[in-house]
């Protein structure tokens, strides 16, 4: 069984050569020897995986595995799967975090007493010009499992969590949009949540995103509607049970 760690930073990745390495340098920073990052690749095809083996290799803090190849969500859920920290941040492949990121975020817990923490974020193109000065003005992000449901605040690279939820919100459903949606939302079911308003990365948008900022259309909406509505129908009854 491996040493229980501080924080667990659980990354997904899949062929991001251009941003990875400003990525992990940036999470390096907010490290101690205690902790762990676990980066799940999907299988890239281009230099990402050259470049994580490099790391892993000069960083024993580093643990690469193999990602399941079925999504963006499994591929996190692999991550935190394999985390050991206390607390659980996620971690997108292609922001910059600030160097006060992690220690504002623990403070937060410590302070709240809460399940999960989500902060601010600055959102910036592929070059890290400001395309945005708030995530949180942008997208009116507050708390409430209904607002959430309706148009969801959660960003997942914002995100951090107590482990001790951790096997609450596994299995990630594979339906659903996306995992922080269903990850903030059972936290609220489970727990405290505090939205943080301290811009503590830099959100990058860029032409390779999995994630997009713009809406979809009213039909595709009402019917991601639905289907979370009813994986979270299916999840109480199972734990209630």
């Amino acid at each position: 069984m491996e040493e229980n760690k501080r924080v667990s930073v659980a990354m997904a990745t899949y062929n991001c050569e251009k941003y990875i390495k400003q990525q992990i340098d940036s999470i390096i920073l907010n490290l101690t020897d205690n902790d762990e990052i676990v980066i799940s690749d999907d299988g890239s095809t281009d230099e990402t995986l050259s470049i994580l083996r490099e790391y892993e290799k000069q960083d024993k803090r580093i643990k690469l595995i193999s990602g399941p190849q079925k999504g963006v969500k499994q591929n996190f859920a692999n991550a935190i799967k394999n985390t050991n920290g206390k607390y659980i941040f996620l971690s997108d492949q292609d922001d910059i975090w600030m160097e006060n990121k992690v220690d504002r975020v623990l403070e937060t817990f410590e302070k709240s007493e809460c399940t999960l923490v989500i902060h601010d974020a600055k959102v910036t193109n592929g070059d890290l010009e400001e395309i945005l000065p708030s995530f949180f003005s942008y997208r009116n992000s507050k708390k409430g499992v209904f607002k959430n449901i309706l148009k969801n605040t959660y960003i997942g690279c914002c995100m951090a969590f107590d482990a001790k939820i951790k096997y609450d919100i596994l299995p990630i459903p594979n339906n659903i949009e996306m995992h922080d949606q269903w990850i903030g939302i059972i936290s609220e079911l489970k727990g405290k949540n505090v939205f943080l308003k301290e811009r503590l990365i830099n959100y990058r948008r860029h032409e390779n995103n999995v994630s997009k900022m713009q809406h979809y259309s009213v039909t595709k909406m009402l019917k991601n509607r639905i289907i979370f509505i009813v994986e979270l129908f299916k999840y109480r009854m199972q734990r209630s049970s």
